[in-house]
């Protein structure tokens, strides 16, 4: 990513590391439009970073989707970098045979299907640009899922799969694919990960993750999520599984 010269499209903008990359790429120069489901969040953030722009636009809607990037590229032609980060993550217990239907929909079609059609509706302009980027953010829990939260770590780990096959597809585009993979970070994702003192500091991970996505990496992975993200490589699958599940 060229940060200084970048126009970017980062949907779940308004909050937690949506929120916090979009203020960071702003500040290296980049033209940031941030996307939303609520309009008094995008606003709010705009107006304490002055020349950020926003859009609503929810990403479990595919009408949304469509005429929400339409109007994005319409106002922003420069349009070369996509940021898919919208997303939900919460638990689930499967224990007595009960599942939530409602939630599960609501998980694999924010964080799974959104991300499938805002590709769809993007990659036509991105890649008639000299060199674009399509971000996908799955998780350290595509790589060693959390049991509380089988939904939420099972869409992460297709979407690690999608990037894959997609990365391969475009190979020969001026459309680079990148993975960005977080840890535990200190935000409202779910309750008590801003407090919990596992959770990487937001600034931390931002001002880490922002230098990977400079240096070109197709896989933006933290050291804090490398105990994940390598542990099947490593060998000790197993033993992160316990280590991440034994208080289930």
């Amino acid at each position: 990513m060229n940060t200084a010269h970048d126009t970017v499209l980062i949907t779940g903008g308004g909050t937690g590391i949506g929120r916090a990359m979009a203020e960071a790429l702003h500040a290296r120069g980049a033209r940031v439009i941030i996307a939303g489901r609520r309009a008094e969040v995008l606003a709010e953030v705009c107006a304490a970073n002055p020349g950020m722009a926003h859009a609503v636009l929810d990403v479990a809607d595919p009408a949304s989707i469509q005429t929400g990037v339409a109007q994005v590229i319409a106002d922003h032609p420069s349009l070369n970098t996509v940021i898919s980060n919208a997303g939900i993550m919460k638990t689930e217990d499967l224990s007595a045979g009960a599942f939530d239907a409602a939630l599960v929909d609501e998980t694999v079609a924010i964080n799974l299907l959104g991300t499938i059609r805002l590709a769809a509706a993007v990659l036509p302009h991105l890649l008639q640009q000299p060199s674009a980027t399509f971000v996908t953010v799955s998780s350290g829990l595509a790589f060693v899922p959390l049991a509380a939260t089988p939904t939420y770590s099972a869409t992460k780990a297709a979407i690690h799969s999608w990037t894959q096959a997609l990365r391969t597809q475009l190979a020969g585009t001026s459309v680079k694919v990148v993975e960005w993979a977080p840890p535990a970070v200190a935000t409202d994702l779910m309750p008590g990960h801003a407090e919990n003192p596992n959770s990487m500091p937001l600034a931390d991970f931002t001002a880490e993750s922002l230098s990977l996505f400079e240096a070109g990496h197709d896989a933006v992975l933290v050291e804090r999520v490398k105990l994940l993200s390598g542990a099947e490589a490593r060998g000790d699958y197993a033993t992160v599984y316990g280590m991440l599940n034994g208080a289930h």
